[in-house]
């Protein structure tokens, strides 16, 4: 974007009907083999209920315990999903990390790759092709598992 020099706090308006989609994900350190959920509403205590039974489902064929590495959001503590997780505890384990620290959080670094070869650059008109294009390099490796 260029800004005249003399403007000094330039103000980027958005369109009103700014649509947006999210993903939960989760990749598996061994092999990068990764498992998503697209969220396309808000992230909450249900989704992220939602986003734990699919990577438990998709996990239970392996023997080994799944380590979730989880930020600091409050829908990752719910008590929607806290009898779940002390159920599952021997299965499905939670870590949490730092304040501010998501360099330390290896789905961060998909996302980067993600962004940087399918969406730098690019406009789409429609979410749709945001969402297609997001998901295509991604799809085939999460249909796998």
């Amino acid at each position: 974007m260029w800004v005249p020099p003399e403007v000094k706090d330039p103000v980027v308006l958005h369109h009103p009907t700014r649509k947006s989609v999210g993903y939960f994900g989760a990749v598996r350190l061994r092999d990068g083999c990764f498992v998503f959920a697209r969220e396309t509403h808000r992230f909450d205590g249900q989704t992220f209920f939602d986003f734990l039974q699919q990577l438990h489902a998709k996990s239970r064929s392996h023997k080994r315990r799944v380590e979730v590495i989880s930020d600091n959001a409050r829908y990752h503590y719910a008590k929607l999903h806290a009898e779940w997780r002390e159920q599952y505890r021997d299965r499905v384990a939670l870590n949490y990390l730092p304040p501010y620290s998501p360099d330390l959080n290896p789905i961060e670094r998909v996302w980067k790759l993600v962004r940087r070869l399918r969406l730098h650059d690019q406009y789409f008109a429609k979410l749709d092709e945001v969402i297609a294009a997001v998901e295509a390099p991604i799809h085939p490796v999460g249909a796998r598992q």
